[in-house]
Order: C-alpha cells, then sequence, then structure tokens
C-alpha cells in the first residue's frame, strides 16, 4: 500500500536538501543515500521504491555546479541529468509514484524575459541541456511535475553580483516551504522570487557586495534576461 504522506528525495545531501529537511508538515520525507538508491542503476532504484512505497518521489539528485563541468564531462552530466532522470521516470510510472523534478530556468533562451510555461525553450549552456534532457522523459508520464527553479544559497555567498542580469532568485529556505503547496500540481511551474537583477537580490542582504557585469557579446555569456512569468505560481500559493 502507497504512504499518502511519504515522499522520497533523491539528492539528500545536497543543498536545497539541508533546507527542506528543516521544514516542519505532514509529509514523511526519506532521503535514501547513494548506496540505497543510485539514479544510474536501475536495480537500486526500483528495490528501494518498491520497499518504501511513496506516493511521491522529489527528484533533487544531479550534476549542477560549477557548471563548467558540464563541458568538461559531457559523459558524466548526461548519465547523472538525462539517463538517471530516465531511470526514475520509467520505474515511477511502473509503481504509479508521482515524481516531481527540480529542472531550472536556464531552460529558457533568456534573451527578452519574463518567460511562461509554454514559451519554447533554447538552452544557453550545457548544464542547462542536460535539465531539458531530464524534462523531456518526465513530460512523457503524466504523473509529473516540473519545477523550472531559479534558486540560491543564504547568505549571498559572492563578493560581487551582476547588476546588468534581472532573473528571479529565491533562497533555498523559502523554496521548501513552497515545495508542500504544490505537490498535488502537476506539469510544468515556474519557480522563483521577485523579478530584478542579482545585485539588487544580493544587495538587500548583503550590503558590502559590489557591483560587476556581463559581456553578452562574449561566448556562452551568461543571458542578461532569463527571469520568468511567475503568475501560475503566485496563484498557487497566495
Amino acid at each position: 500500500m502507497i504512504a499518502n504522506n511519504k515522499i522520497v528525495v533523491t539528492g539528500g545531501s545536497g543543498r536545497f536538501a539541508s533546507s527542506l529537511k528543516r521544514i516542519k508538515c505532514k509529509y514523511n520525507f526519506i532521503y535514501p543515500k547513494k548506496n540505497e538508491l543510485d539514479i544510474t542503476k536501475i536495480n537500486t532504484i526500483v528495490r528501494y521504491l518498491k520497499k518504501e512505497r511513496p506516493k511521491y518521489l522529489l527528484h533533487l539528485a544531479g550534476l549542477s555546479r560549477p557548471m563548467i563541468q558540464h563541458k568538461k564531462d559531457i559523459k558524466k552530466s548526461i548519465n547523472l541529468n538525462i539517463i538517471g532522470t530516465a531511470n526514475l521516470v520509467s520505474i515511477c510510472s511502473n509503481l504509479n509514484i508521482k515524481l516531481i523534478y527540480f529542472s531550472t530556468s536556464y531552460v529558457y533562451q533568456g534573451t527578452r524575459g519574463n518567460y511562461n510555461e509554454i514559451d519554447p525553450v533554447l538552452p544557453w549552456n550545457n548544464y542547462a541541456w542536460s535539465k531539458l534532457g531530464g524534462e523531456c522523459s518526465v513530460q512523457m508520464y503524466n504523473n509529473s511535475l516540473i519545477l523550472r527553479v531559479c534558486m540560491t544559497e543564504k547568505p549571498f555567498i559572492h563578493k560581487t553580483a551582476f547588476a546588468n542580469v534581472k532573473l528571479n532568485f529565491i533562497f533555498h529556505e523559502d523554496l521548501a516551504k513552497i515545495i508542500i503547496k504544490v505537490l498535488h500540481k502537476k506539469g510544468i511551474i515556474n519557480v522563483g522570487g521577485k523579478t530584478r537583477t542579482v545585485y539588487n537580490f544580493a544587495k538587500e542582504y548583503n550590503p558590502k557586495v559590489k557591483k560587476s557585469y556581463i559581456n553578452n557579446k562574449s561566448t556562452n555569456a551568461f543571458p542578461l534576461k532569463p527571469y520568468m512569468d511567475l503568475h501560475k505560481l503566485n496563484k498557487i500559493i497566495k
């Protein structure tokens, strides 16, 4: 029998999971170790999920930062973010477990801003391509939710921040509270905070942060307008 309040979380040792572990709610979050559930090994996924029989699987595991590693080691990026996600989709569909997948706002091209969930996507780096690759398999499974997230740690850890890049940063601890409110949804939801420059976001929490600027004419430069339309999210959490 599937427990209605049980959520298995992959990537339980990651930065966001540490914030999620501090949330008090009616759900029972379970954080398997890699030797218990390895997303690259189907037999471990099957064995663990058949044992726990959760209603939800929150998929946080994968390769993220530094983003240059997705260019230096594309095999690792593909195995973890694309194939690993596809493995989970396959098993969750067999066991009728809802899958919530953490994607990224970087799947949008970032040239005009205010992207909504049905806008075309065009990743600007290998990290974003790997997350979109994961999205492709998740989209094939009806009992799923894709969250295109723009998140960061608190406090803001960098000494400088882009003054000409606008996005929707939200701190891990604030995002953790939102997760509880969207679990029952399906499809795709953009998730983030107020639209502003990275500098304005960082300065609110660190008055000593300095301005920096992106030269968007350079190859593979960080896009200047990757910010999202959050109307869908705001209707859910208001």
